[in-house]
């Protein structure tokens, strides 16, 4: 980075370190951030050479709110971000239920002046997009704000963009975006080509990305995330809904999907009870379109998933293993998805990667095919990049060079021309192995919870990880099982 490139970046995170010991959090300051860098944005944007409107009101602009301090700036701020609230597009999902959450008016002034010292229009996407993906890391990595569940690993995402390697004038779309990772990578994997023409760049930026977060601040951050990135126009339309994707078929269909639904095995909604209290009860899709009816939430991403594709569609969904192995609905969909579409890759993920602690995740790569009175799928290549494998969040995060092997031997510009790498005499350590449709087939409740590989560490004390990553990996799980028991509590408690 450049030394004016590194300055600004001191500043974000210095001045975020001085709101921290006033409890602001990561994810409180990632807001505050965005709606003062969205006003600065707009009034980049009023003023020569570009003259737009971007729908601000006279006295909730930029220049309304900097020439306010103390008291004032305060109530001032707190009237902007209810004003703008209540406007549409992209500037009210943006501002939807924002509060103030400085209650330092000399540190929000400060904050105020930190920004507007900045031209944040002509800064390079990179630079800005460098800013904001980094606080949305460390905002995941607080686990108590919950926020890691919104956050895929970049490595993760990157790999899954590399394998299907998205084509210009083609539309990807992700049901649950989070903060736009996936979108992201897909239009730097487009960006890099430097091949595309006028019509294809504008496409890129306008008419390519399609998503879904219902939660409204997550939400925000996404749409700000991708503005920094040069996805969108600030005065355009949003093509990110605040609507649950799987409550309905929209009708819309799409290239390619990539996903990584969140974390959780039932689908439920709050309401309250006639005490006045606060319960919550499972919720279950009734779609006609889907192959079966269930609560659970993955499985339901899955069929809604495959649902959104074009027939020539392609996806790549992140799912925790009891995707693979469930009986009931699960082994159904599974079947199904066998059928109707070619599910030609399965990466197995190990734990470790994930902020949410302790998921044991795969990614299931598939192709949309016309109806057939046949299978499309005829073979299964499984990638285990989980068995012997050991990541912590702090210590050994994942890389992108870690996936470049599978990345490999997906081989994306021809996979149809694979080569195993696992063979029962020559290889049998071997980590790339394809099934037939025949053998999956013939697994109990066509499980595809698939593993070939001994674990070293069950026999071998010699290739145990260091005690500090073993250590972290002990926490990891025992805060994943914490969880896991407070799910079970909740669910009795109903």
């Amino acid at each position: 980075m450049s030394p004016v490139t590194n300055a600004i970046v001191s500043k974000v995170w210095s001045f975020c370190t001085t709101l921290r010991d006033d409890g602001v959090g990561y994810g409180d300051y990632l807001e505050q951030l965005t709606y003062l860098i969205f006003l600065k944005m707009a009034d980049e944007y009023r003023q020569p050479p570009y003259g737009r409107d971007i729908g601000i009101p006279t006295g909730c602009d930029w220049q309304s709110l900097k020439s306010k301090r103390g008291a004032e700036l305060d109530v001032q701020y707190v009237k902007t971000l209810r004003v703008l609230g209540g406007k549409p597009g992209i500037l009210g999902q943006i501002f939807t239920k924002a509060q103030n959450k400085i209650q330092d008016p000399a540190k929000l002034s400060r904050l105020v002046e930190m920004i507007d010292g900045t031209k944040w229009v002509t800064l390079g996407a990179d630079v800005k997009g460098d800013i904001y993906e980094g606080l949305l890391e460390k905002n995941a990595e607080d686990t108590k704000s919950g926020a890691g569940q919104y956050f895929t690993p970049r490595a993760l995402i990157r790999a899954m963009v590399e394998c299907l390697r998205p084509q210009p004038n083609k539309t990807i779309a992700d049901p649950a975006c989070g903060t736009g990772g996936f979108f992201l990578a897909a239009y730097d994997f487009l960006e890099a080509s430097k091949t595309l023409d006028k019509g294809q760049k504008d496409f890129l930026k306008n008419q390519t990305f399609f998503g879904n977060e219902i939660v409204a601040s997550t939400r925000r951050l996404c749409l700000m995330n991708m503005l920094l990135h040069n996805i969108g126009e600030i005065d355009g339309d949003s093509h990110i809904s605040p609507n649950d994707a799987l409550i309905a078929d929209d009708g819309q269909r799409f290239d390619y999907v990539l996903a990584n639904p969140p974390f959780g095995k039932k689908s439920s909604m709050s309401f309250t009870n006639a005490e006045g209290e606060q319960e919550k009860d499972d919720l279950t899709y009734n779609r006609q379109d889907f192959w079966t009816t269930t609560s659970n939430k993955q499985l339901n991403f899955v069929q809604h998933i495959r649902s959104m594709l074009k027939s020539t569609g392609r996806a790549a969904v992140v799912v925790p293993d009891n995707v693979l192995f469930e009986g009931g609905a699960g082994e159904i969909v599974r079947k199904r998805l066998l059928e109707t579409t070619e599910l030609h890759s399965i990466l197995r993920l190990p734990t470790g990667i994930f902020y949410a602690q302790g998921v044991k995740a795969n990614v299931l790569f598939f192709d949309n095919q016309p109806a057939s009175k046949t299978p499309w799928t005829k073979e299964v290549w499984f990638y285990d990049y989980r068995t012997n494998i050991h990541h912590t969040l702090k210590k050994k995060p994942l890389r992108f060079e870690d996936l470049q092997d599978f990345i490999t031997r997906y081989n994306p510009e021809n996979r149809h021309n694979r080569q195993e790498t696992w063979h029962e005499t020559d290889n049998p350590e071997g980590r790339w192995r394809k099934y037939s449709l025949e053998q999956i087939l013939a697994r109990d409740k066509t499980s595809l919870d698939i593993f070939w590989l001994k674990d070293k560490s069950l026999a071998d004390l010699d290739n145990l990880p260091e005690p500090d990553e073993l250590a972290e990996e002990i926490i990891e799980n025992i805060e994943a099982g914490l969880a896991s028991f407070r799910e079970v509590l909740a669910g009795l408690s109903r």
